[in-house]
This record gives C-alpha cells, sequence and structure tokens, in this order.
C-alpha cells in the first residue's frame, strides 16, 4: 500500500482506571493534516480584495438603478467575500500547534467561520427575499436595465477569474473545492443576472427584476441551507458526511486478535480532518503496535480518517468494564 507520509505515534506506558489492564494505543495515519499549497494565500487576498470591491460597486449600482437584481448578487457575493475569508483564516490557524489549553489547536475554528457565514448569509437574503415579494405585490421600480448588464457582465469577469485562480488545486483540498465551486457558480448567476438585464431592456418588464431576484434568493437558500446543516452537525460531534459509520465499525472488528468494540466515536476535528476513538478488546494484555500502525493507515486510506487513537483493553469475561458499569 503507498503511503504519502506517516507520523505514527504508539504509547503503552500507562493503564486506565476505566477498563483495567489495558494499553493505549494512539495513532496518526498517514496524511492525518492536512497540508494546503502555500500559493493559495495569494489566491485568497487576490479574490477577497476583487469580491469586496466589486460588492461595494455593485451595491451602489444597485441603488441607483433601482435594480432588486444587482443587490441580490451584491449579497450573494458578500457571502463569497465572507467565505473566503473564513477558509483563508481557517488555513491559517489550522496549522497552530496544539497548545496546553487547545489540545487540539484551533482546526475547529473553520467550523465556526462555517456556521456563522451561513447564518449571516441567511439573513441578508431573507432581507432581499422580503424586498422583492413587497415590488411585486406592490409595483416594481423601474430599473436602468443597461447599468444592470455591464455591472453584472463585470462580475463574470471576476468571479470566474477567481475560480480560475483555486481551479488547480480543487482535486486535492476540500476548502479549495469549495472555493472554486462557489465562484464559478456566481459567474452563472451573474450570467442570469445579464439575461434579466436584456430581456428587461428589451421587453420592459419591470416585474422581471424582482423575480429574478427571488430566484437568486432561493438558489443562494438551497446552497447555503447544506452549509448551515453541514456545520451545525460539526458543531455537535456528527459522524462527517461521507463516513459510513456500520462500515468503519466492521473493519475494526476484523482486525487480528480484536474479539470486541466498545465506545466507538467518529467526529470532524475541522471541516477537512476527521478524528476517531475506540476501545478494542483483544484476548491478552499486550497491544500490537504493528496492527495498530496498519488499522491508522487503512482508516486514512479507505475512510478518511486521519487521526485515530485506539485503546486496546484486556478481555474481562469478553466484556470492557465501562460496558459492564454502563449496563448496571
Amino acid at each position: 500500500m503507498a503511503h504519502l507520509h506517516s507520523d505514527t505515534h504508539l504509547h503503552h506506558d500507562h493503564d486506565h482506571e476505566d477498563c483495567g489492564g489495558g494499553g493505549h494505543g494512539h495513532a496518526h495515519g498517514p496524511g492525518g493534516h492536512s497540508h494546503a499549497p502555500a500559493s493559495f494565500g495569494r489566491a485568497f487576498a487576490i479574490g477577497i480584495a476583487l469580491n469586496a470591491a466589486y460588492v461595494g460597486g455593485e451595491a451602489l449600482a444597485g441603488l441607483l438603478s433601482h435594480s432588486l437584481a444587482l443587490l441580490a448578487d451584491a449579497g450573494h457575493n458578500l457571502g463569497d467575500v465572507l467565505g473566503l475569508a473564513a477558509a483563508w483564516l481557517a488555513q491559517g490557524l489550522g496549522r497552530r500547534r496544539p497548545t496546553t489549553r487547545y489540545t487540539y489547536g484551533l482546526r475547529r475554528s473553520s467550523i465556526l467561520s462555517a456556521l456563522g457565514n451561513a447564518v449571516v448569509l441567511l439573513v441578508v437574503t431573507g432581507a432581499i427575499a422580503w424586498e422583492a415579494v413587497r415590488r411585486l405585490l406592490l409595483a416594481p421600480a423601474p430599473v436602468g436595465a443597461e447599468t444592470v448588464m455591464a455591472v453584472a457582465a463585470i462580475g463574470i469577469a471576476i468571479n470566474g477569474g477567481t475560480a480560475l485562480m483555486f481551479a488547480a488545486g480543487r482535486k486535492g483540498d476540500l476548502n479549495i473545492r469549495a472555493a472554486f465551486q462557489h465562484m464559478a457558480a456566481d459567474a452563472l448567476l451573474a450570467a442570469g443576472v445579464v439575461a434579466a438585464g436584456a430581456v428587461i431592456w428589451f421587453t420592459g418588464w419591470l416585474w422581471l427584476d424582482p423575480l429574478v431576484s427571488l430566484v437568486l434568493a432561493a438558489v443562494i437558500v438551497a446552497g447555503t441551507w447544506s452549509v448551515l446543516r453541514h456545520s451545525l452537525d460539526l458543531a455537535l460531534d456528527a459522524v462527517p458526511p461521507g463516513i459510513d459509520r456500520i462500515a468503519v465499525e466492521g473493519f475494526l472488528r476484523q482486525l487480528p486478535g480484536v474479539v470486541d468494540l466498545h465506545d466507538l466515536h467518529i467526529w470532524g476535528m475541522s471541516t477537512t480532518e476527521t478524528a476517531l476513538t475506540a476501545h478494542l478488546v483483544r484476548p491478552g494484555p499486550a497491544a500490537n503496535d504493528a496492527m495498530l500502525r496498519q488499522a491508522a493507515a487503512d482508516l486514512r486510506a479507505r475512510f478518511g480518517i486521519g487521526h485515530a487513537t485506539f485503546q486496546v483493553e484486556q478481555d474481562l469475561d469478553g466484556r470492557c468494564i465501562l460496558a459492564i458499569v454502563g449496563s448496571v
């Protein structure tokens, strides 16, 4: 089996009171730490600067042209700026070394950033949707179609160019791939605004502007809702999506010498890293370092779990003391 790198560490220098004479094995599988290319720091900086400037200009143009579609797209692009900033910040914080207070480092900051970003974006989108409904029910305001098309066309260039800066790394890093997909989708949405402006210019259908705003709001909510749900799940230590807990448990139960398994926990340390702890019950008190190293490597390769901690316990009538106590 090919390995990118290995930083496995095993410790057997103390016993645990909870399950009697068992060794403790701690293993970080290969690839357990995420290393995003340093060159993407420049891409983040350029992307944030361009999109922040565009948000200000687009919002001003939307107010001057009375275009709710431009304001809706500006709100969406504001979410892009916040998302890029959060991803960049999380990339930096995730590299900080653990401390005596923050024993996992600051990896979970990416989860908090994603959660905050989703909440802010939903609030902004809700306000835009409210105004769009009000305009549809009352009277659509006059719209400067030429301004709408020109500003949205600039958005296509900025969002598309930003997406291209992340294109090279989208296959190797989840955060980079999310940034690429988000910016590419925004370029398509800006193209939709250009099309709406063209129709208004030729037909004079003013109601199309708030209608496009509602469509954009629906697209934003659809995309943001999954981010909100995912970040909430990660904040509550749910099993990350894409990992089959039953399959992981089955794999651990088939390890050489393992007769039982207890207290299996799988959670996200960040938006890109997954951790696991498990109590492995074996017939004898001795731990098998080679088996633990191979188990950690296989978990990383098969399930994407980069941080695995194993507590090896002696078989006490086939049951772990924690399981015995819990059943009393």
